[in-house]
């Protein structure tokens, strides 16, 4: 597991995200009903509050932000936008992966097992040594 990073909510981020949480769209509610069973033991959490933005579902475990775009994402200035909030979220080590709500709509089984597929690439092969713990085997002369 990598260490939750996520930046603090913004000021009245939680307050939204609360009001978020009750007014989740269809496509939204389909993905939760799957992700709140935590596939593959990853644990995901819905409208999550960090800096400016609320994210549609976000895993602590693997710093993985999943966005549900509808038809709006693709109108006005939306494209520039997620555009932006994609790089401010990549600049905090988080991976941001956008979802089609029709998608969901049409297969949430197949969307959340894509999902666990990234997320799971993501998470390190081992963990890491503690700071002050043993070195690793190969700087202690053993074979």
């Amino acid at each position: 597991m990598l260490k939750d990073i996520a930046p603090k909510p913004g000021r009245g981020g939680i307050t939204r995200a609360r009001r978020l949480r009750r007014a989740m769209s269809l496509p939204e509610v389909l993905l939760w009903r799957v992700l709140r069973q935590r596939p593959a033991g990853l644990k995901f959490r819905k409208q999550h509050p960090t800096g400016a933005y609320v994210l549609d579902f976000y895993c602590g475990d693997d710093r993985v932000a999943i966005e549900v775009d509808g038809e709006a994402h693709g109108r006005g200035d939306r494209p520039a936008r997620d555009a932006a909030r994609d790089a401010w979220l990549a600049g905090h080590d988080v991976m941001t992966m956008r979802v089609a709500a029709a998608e969901v709509l049409r297969d949430a089984e197949s969307v959340v097992r894509g999902i666990v597929f990234q997320a799971r690439a993501r998470l390190p092969l081992h963990h890491p040594a503690a700071p002050g713990g043993p070195p690793p085997r190969d700087k202690l002369g053993e074979d």
